[in-house]
């Protein structure tokens, strides 16, 4: 009888702690997440006075819509577009990036444009431009030709 009372309290003490089920909360999704193929890009040598563009292209890897909530460039000699309505989860699209290289001949130029979103971590992206910009080429003034005058009387 003994063994019986001892293998019911068993089994009945193992029946309750295996019903139990600990009180977690469920996984939370990814949320929105924005993946850049290529956060840098660089132009080379551009003559001054070119507007020099290029297109970043992304995509929202995450299981929840996409916001840019900002996109900034450091500067006002580059201007960025970028698409405003939501990035479903797998789409793409693309930052547009203008480079207004006038009056900055002869100049190294290193931009950062600076990409905000919604993303649950890591919502702020960094995006960079580089090149170099040849200086155009004087163009002499008629009246400054010659330092020898000549009396036309």
């Amino acid at each position: 009888m003994k063994k019986f009372i001892l293998l019911s309290v068993i089994l009945v003490t193992t029946l309750t702690l295996s019903a139990q089920t600990p009180n977690t909360p469920p996984m939370p999704g990814r949320g929105a997440v924005i993946q850049f193929p290529e956060t840098s890009h660089e132009f080379g040598t551009i003559d001054e006075g070119t507007r020099a563009s290029y297109e970043f292209e992304f995509s929202n890897t995450g299981d929840s819509i996409l916001l840019l909530t900002d996109v900034r460039a450091s500067c006002g000699c580059t201007v960025p577009t970028w698409p405003h309505q939501p990035i479903k989860p797998g789409e793409k699209a693309k930052i547009s990036v203008v480079y207004n290289s006038a009056g900055h001949g002869g100049e190294n130029f290193h931009k950062s444009i600076t990409v905000t979103t919604n993303m649950k971590q890591d919502n702020v992206k960094i995006l960079y431009i580089k090149g170099q910009v040849t200086p155009k080429a004087a163009t002499p003034n008629p009246q400054q030709t010659s330092p020898v005058k000549i009396n036309q009387n």
